[in-house]
């Protein structure tokens, strides 16, 4: 006769004591949810490394309408309204292509500005910034155009220089170095005074500001906003403070990648405080704008560009 232990039966668990099917059922289930969970986790990290590393460049192509409302009682009454569009930083070059140069003046030209404003480094180089300029698009302002110049398109001869500002004037746009000119509108006149650039120029806020009286409706305009604490000690003809309105800058892109910013380093030079954004200081209001374009890396995270449409209107 065979022992207990002899025989089991070919169905017989090969384990030396039983094992019950519910507490394996229950083992094999836990394994399964623990590797779902697995599974889930490394899904999400891979989309959110997925979005770090293709939205930035998808955002530096959404151009966004920055739309604001001013008042300002140094508007000529019978003017009553003035809309002025503002761009800055386009780089044009390798990273800003024609096709995208039609489409910012297609957006521009949507928002019937009765004045354009230009703020500097719309090439990436004085050659870049050339070649925009005598590819520019019609581009359909009420009354005028003007703009100044940065870093990247001065150039740092004056040879260069001279020939960006012409092919400025070729394109109908009016260059401001260190000059105020009057823009007439009906019978009267606003000024838009603009300054050399700060790193390549020779800005001269002195006479600039002197050119203008402080009851006039003045319209500052300088690439690099580290001038701003200069500019509000500076005074007009009559010497006193307060001599513009509105003043437009860009050079910071707004940081261009907030998170990484610090990274990128590209207005160093400019105090945290004049990163980006609409202020207010001095009874005047401030504008660093974002830019359009981009520069070392072709991409933006949380600082889309922009395109600025200013009305004004009296109080």
């Amino acid at each position: 006769m065979f022992g207990l232990n002899e025989y089991r039966g070919k169905h017989a668990s090969s384990l030396p004591w039983a094992v019950s099917s519910t507490a394996s059922s229950h083992y094999r289930s836990r394994h399964v949810r623990q590797n779902r969970r697995k599974r889930r986790v490394l899904f999400l990290v891979l989309c959110v490394l997925l979005v770090l590393l293709v939205y930035p460049f998808l955002e530096a192509r959404f151009l966004q309408i920055d739309r604001a409302s001013l008042t300002s009682e140094h508007l000529p009454g019978d003017i009553g309204h003035l809309r002025v569009a503002f761009l800055s930083d386009v780089h044009y070059g390798f990273h800003f292509s024609d096709a995208q140069v039609n489409a910012l003046v297609s957006s521009l030209n949507d928002l019937k500005p009765d004045v354009v404003i230009f703020g500097g480094d719309i090439g990436d180089s004085p050659d870049d910034a050339i070649a925009f300029y005598r590819k520019l698009p019609s581009i359909h302002a009420r009354y005028a155009m003007l703009g100044v110049l940065g870093e990247a398109d001065h150039g740092e001869t004056d040879l260069e220089r001279s020939m960006v500002t012409d092919a400025m004037r070729d394109a109908g746009i009016v260059p401001l170095v260190n000059e105020a000119v009057p823009v007439r509108i009906g019978t009267s006149v606003i000024y838009v005074a603009g300054l050399d650039d700060v790193l390549l120029g020779k800005p001269d806020l002195t006479s600039l500001a002197a050119r203008v009286s402080a009851e006039d409706y003045v319209i500052f305009v300088s690439h690099n906003p580290s001038v701003i604490p200069e500019s509000q000690r500076a005074v007009d003809r009559d010497g006193r403070l307060s001599w513009f309105d509105l003043a437009l800058f860009g050079h910071t892109h707004g940081g261009q990648m907030r998170v990484f910013s610090p990274f990128l380093n590209i207005a160093g030079d400019v105090d945290d405080r004049y990163t980006r954004g609409w202020l207010v200081e001095n009874r005047s209001v401030l504008l660093i704008s974002n830019g359009v374009g981009t520069s070392v890396l072709p991409a933006r995270l949380l600082c889309p560009p922009q395109l600025h449409c200013i009305d004004i209107s009296l109080p």
